[in-house]
């Protein structure tokens, strides 16, 4: 049941850093290059399917870290686990936070217009989310290590 419940967290935290990182890398920039207002647009559409998503994935993921940590105690990765499953709640708390605000007045965009500010809000949003992923990959690097 132990190898199950690491190889599931590993694979599920890997999916989601994943994700999260091709919205930093790829997505926004290609966002950010279309003519008019197309990027305003697909990052309006993307917060509000993301913001329905990524909520369960984010929770999903502390839990099985939680879950592996309380399983793991007492075994020589039981600390690098638990670092993990913090880093994680970190990433919960910094989306709730700082990201999910912002991006819930981009989901409101497409159809309440765009705000003369909106470059600076996606710009602060871009910047934490970058953060974010950093929490994200150091997570899912400890996650590895205790299951190596």
């Amino acid at each position: 049941m132990q190898e199950v419940l690491v190889i599931a967290t590993v694979v599920f935290v890997g999916l989601m850093v994943g994700v999260e990182l091709s919205v930093a890398a790829f997505v926004n920039p290609i966002f950010d290059r279309l003519p008019n207002d197309g990027g305003v647009a697909a990052r309006s559409d993307g917060a509000r399917l993301l913001g329905r998503v990524m909520p369960l994935w984010y929770i999903g993921a502390v839990v099985l870290g939680a879950v592996w940590t309380v399983q793991a105690w007492g075994h020589p990765q039981a600390l690098t686990v638990a670092v993990a499953a913090a880093l994680l709640a970190l990433s919960v708390v910094m989306s709730v936070t700082l990201l999910v605000p912002i991006n819930s007045q981009v989901a409101r965009w497409s159809s309440q217009g765009v705000p003369p500010d909106w470059r600076q809000q996606v710009g602060r949003w871009d910047r934490l989310h970058f953060v974010r992923v950093g929490v994200l990959i150091a997570a899912f690097v400890l996650l590895v290590a205790g299951a190596a």
